[in-house]
């Protein structure tokens, strides 16, 4: 089932349920989808939904964070029901250690020696990761695997 037709079935069913946070959560999810649709001028490749997924929880990651330090705790827990509302949607996340081994493994690959190859780590990593992990921690995996070189 197409992403498109998963979040109409959603939203249908948080109308039926009288949810109001999922259904706006899962609406403005719809119409990130269907921009990016338009913008694309096709239907979206499941690598290029997963994007538009990755995207729209990266914005409430930084939200989030904003939240906690300006202490909008009314704002903080809204937010974390979206964050869980758009991960149902995003495929598993890799936890800290297999990102680590994938980086690991991929620095042997490449040839790395020193940070000089972290830009050549880096493009090697990110497709192997895509959508899967955050881009701030496998920046922060290959820059100290790197530097115990």
């Amino acid at each position: 089932m197409s992403l498109l037709k998963q979040l109409q079935a959603d939203m249908i069913s948080a109308m039926k349920n009288r949810d109001k946070d999922t259904l706006a959560v899962v609406r403005m999810l719809k119409a990130a989808v269907q921009n990016a649709q338009i913008e694309a001028g096709h239907d979206l490749t499941s690598d290029e939904e997963i994007a538009v997924m990755a995207r729209e929880y990266k914005q409430r990651k930084e939200s989030l964070a904003e939240f906690e330090k300006g202490g909008r705790d009314d704002l903080v827990e809204a937010t974390k029901k979206e964050m869980a509302v758009v991960e149902k949607y995003m495929p598993k996340q890799l936890s800290a250690d297999d990102v680590k081994k994938i980086v690991t493994e991929t620095v042997q690959a490449v040839g790395a020696s020193s940070m000089k190859d972290f830009g050549k780590v880096m493009g090697a990593v990110m497709p192997k990761v895509k959508g899967q992990a955050d881009g701030k921690l496998v920046n922060q995996t290959v820059k100290e695997t790197l530097s115990n070189l």
